[in-house]
């Protein structure tokens, strides 16, 4: 007994120990750690956002901007949107939900990370107003301490309208005054259910959850909110389906102060850096790239309808940019044929610019697509079907490149297909949610890079108030396409502007890319765009309608005169250099008559006159065609004999630059009866007797004659005094072989 009481006594005076030691280590880590009841009840930063000049355009001073909500003003299902989906036992904890806090940090043990976290409200708030967003065991010690402090100095409806007034919203959004009058133009007091959920839905993810970029993700997470709601019973099952069937409500405010729609992408921009927010407590500085001169010349163009224009230095800074729509994803249109069907069929090597496509009416499991001005136009090349804007060349390439590969290019490009969108109308931009603005610019980019692509950017740089750099953009590049397979898209992207849907843009003495783009039917267009590059600057164009009303634009019409006034602007004192078609491809030749005729693509022969050469140009590397030897070794159909009133006629199928050597036998002795260029019938009257006729091709270069195999034709029999007998040709000599 003396024992077992001696041993549990060291092993309590050891966990005595272990614990006093762990306390004094808390309080030696969490010395420095003092609540400050301003930053509790004020939020100071002042965000000061610069041109490229370093000259400011936008302050957004949030200590006078921000308005302060009183928790007893608020409706109970405001009030009870938070708790129920930010932390249920509030009222109930001291501060501290351990349970929580427990599981929270086994799951973080198990996935080596600090990704789940166990903040209560009371946490949130000492974090988001006293501490920086790193995740260490100091700063979570640090926030421990804290949050014990403010529970004991201020009461539950205290702590809680603190942290309604100091959390962010997004779009800028400090406070929940501030959201409520941004997302719905109204005061916090008057917030419905609904509405109420939207903006706690925004607490996980502001930028992902907006209700104008996301509308779909923004109506999901509400619905998730309300769920909470009724969980909790702070609603019942009927107001649940009821909120949860309500269309979103948010409208946001026009705003047409110079520079608004750039500082707005700033914002949103912002949301997205690894940067704590909460961590500029005392504001920060923001440097972009907006040209002054630029983005006025933009937001005062005359626009027929709502509109988007973004222009990129080629580098990744965004010089301008304007969007009556915000950053809303659209239908792509035609802008998507080069980057989900062309450019990667060419680098896989399915086709070349030269390939020749038969564009004609095709059913796929029916799928039925058409050319935007009802026709078909027989055989054209990837080229044309690209500058003319051809649907179904485009959906015939897709169809054999397969949907896969052609996701696997997009993938490249920060592009993910949903579900619905893994079908052949992709070709044509038939996608679910679509693309935005800045997305498209930055694909068709790509190609001014030599394949490489990379997202654009607004934030050069952030710096706190003392002057200290806390982000500065690194680029992340990757490359998707080849150098080669980009100059092939560049040389038939400039070829649509001398003679394709974008010629408005012809008359320029230097090199446009571009390429249009629209979405609609007969009745009007929904979308239409003009997207290009200059080897200094990408530029894309957007026309339509914000509520997806069917207009009279189209890409090559509107948008593209839009487009011509901005290249005016961007390049009135100097001329871009040229925009680069060679590198990484390799000129062949290519033997004409077999592809414009017979639809044969084979390597010219080395004899082949230069007038039957045609040189395309094609990826460099091995390249898997036949070589032609319609020259070296000439080769003809089978030519027909008959006997009519004892005249042979011999009939030659009709040949470019070939000769014929014919001649006749008879009784071993051998005679020339035409040694010439082609004729459709050559007639001989021999005397009487059995003759037999050969036919031999042969290409003069000029210097010799390369001749071909000697066919020799069935024998025939000449009888002067009588009739003469007609020599019966099997039906096998007189099939054409050569096209059977």
């Amino acid at each position: 007994m003396t024992k077992f009481l001696k041993i549990t006594g060291i092993v309590l005076l050891s966990i005595i120990i272990i614990f006093t030691a762990l306390f004094f280590t808390f309080l030696s880590i969490t010395r420095d750690a003092v609540l400050d009841e301003n930053k509790l009840l004020s939020v100071e930063q002042n965000i000061v956002i610069y041109d490229e000049n370093g000259e400011e355009i936008a302050n957004t001073s949030l200590s006078t901007k921000r308005k302060s909500v009183k928790l007893e003003d608020l409706q109970p299902h405001t009030v009870n949107a938070f708790i129920a989906s930010e932390d249920r036992t509030f009222y109930s904890h001291k501060g501290l939900n351990y349970k929580r806090m427990l599981k929270a940090a086994y799951r973080n043990i198990i996935s080596h990370s600090f990704k789940e976290g166990a903040s209560t409200i009371s946490q949130q708030l000492i974090k988001n107003t006293h501490l920086t967003g790193d995740k260490t065991i100091k700063r979570k010690l640090k926030e421990i301490r804290l949050t014990r402090k403010l529970e004991k100095n201020y009461n539950k409806d205290q702590i809680l309208e603190m942290y309604l007034n100091t959390i962010y919203f997004g779009h800028n959004c400090y406070g929940l005054q501030s959201a409520a009058e941004f997302y719905f133009d109204k005061k916090a007091e008057n917030l419905t259910l609904d509405e109420s959920a939207v903006l706690v839905g925004l607490l996980v993810s502001p930028n992902n959850y907006s209700p104008f970029k996301n509308a779909e993700k923004s109506i999901a997470r509400r619905n998730i909110v309300l769920k909470s709601m009724l969980t909790c019973g702070f609603i019942n099952e009927k107001q649940y389906k009821e909120a949860c069937a309500l269309p979103l409500t948010a409208v946001k405010k026009i705003d047409t102060s110079a520079n608004s729609d750039y500082i707005t992408a700033v914002f949103d921009e912002l949301e997205n850096v690894d940067l704590n927010l909460y961590d500029l407590n005392k504001g920060c500085k923001i440097y972009t790239s907006l040209q002054p001169e630029l983005q006025n010349f933009i937001e005062n163009l005359e626009y027929p309808c709502d509109n988007s224009v973004i222009i990129t230095q080629n580098s990744g800074e965004v010089k301008a940019y304007k969007s009556t729509i915000g950053g809303v994803k659209r239908q792509p249109g035609s802008t998507i044929k080069p980057l989900a069907v062309y450019a990667p069929a060419i680098e896989e090597r399915i086709v070349s610019p030269y390939t020749r496509i038969l564009d004609e009416k095709i059913n796929y499991n029916g799928y039925s697509p058409e050319n935007y001005d009802g026709k078909y136009h027989g055989y054209v090349t990837v080229a044309d079907s690209l500058s003319k804007s051809y649907n179904v060349p485009a959906v015939k390439t897709l169809n054999s490149l397969t949907i896969e590969k052609a996701e696997k290019y997009l993938n490249r490009m920060n592009i993910q297909l949903e579900d619905g969108e893994k079908n052949l109308s992709l070709a044509l931009g038939g996608m679910e949610h679509g693309l935005t603005i800045k997305q498209i610019a930055d694909c068709y980019t790509q190609f001014a890079n030599s394949g490489v692509y990379s997202s654009s950017h607004f934030i050069n740089k952030i710096t706190t108030k003392g002057g200290k750099t806390v982000y500065e953009y690194k680029k992340a590049a990757t490359r998707t396409f080849s150098e080669g397979c980009a100059s092939l898209i560049n040389q038939m992207l400039l070829e649509t502007s001398k003679s394709g849907t974008a010629k408005k843009l012809r008359n320029f003495s230097f090199d446009i890319a571009s390429k249009t783009g629209t979405c609609g039917n007969d009745r009007g267009n929904t979308d239409a765009y003009s997207v290009g590059y200059t080897s200094e600057h990408s530029f894309a164009v957007w026309l339509g309608d914000k509520e997806y009303k069917q207009l009279n634009v189209t890409g090559g019409n509107q948008c593209c005169e839009l487009s011509k006034q901005i290249i005016e602007k961007l390049y009135s004192s100097h001329s871009p250099q040229k925009i680069e078609v060679d590198k990484g491809t390799k000129s062949i030749d290519i033997d004409a008559e077999l592809y414009y005729e017979n639809n044969k693509i084979e390597l010219a022969d080395k004899l082949s006159p230069k007038l039957n050469v045609l040189t395309v140009k094609t990826l460099a590397g091995n390249i898997s065609l036949n070589t032609s030897s319609r020259f070296s070794n000439p080769t003809i159909n089978q030519p027909k004999i008959k006997i009519e009133n004892n005249t042979v006629n011999i009939e030659l199928c009709q040949t470019k630059y070939y000769s014929y050597l014919i001649e006749r036998t008879k009784n071993g002795k051998n005679e020339v009866i035409f040694d010439d260029k082609w004729e459709n019938k050559i007639t001989d009257n021999p005397s009487e007797g059995v003759y037999t006729y050969t036919v031999t091709p042969y290409y003069f270069d000029g210097n010799k004659k390369h001749f071909g195999q000697k066919i020799t034709l069935p024998t025939v029999n000449i009888s002067k005094g009588g009739k003469t007998p007609q020599v019966k040709i099997p039906e096998i000599i007189n099939k054409d072989w050569f096209n059977y």
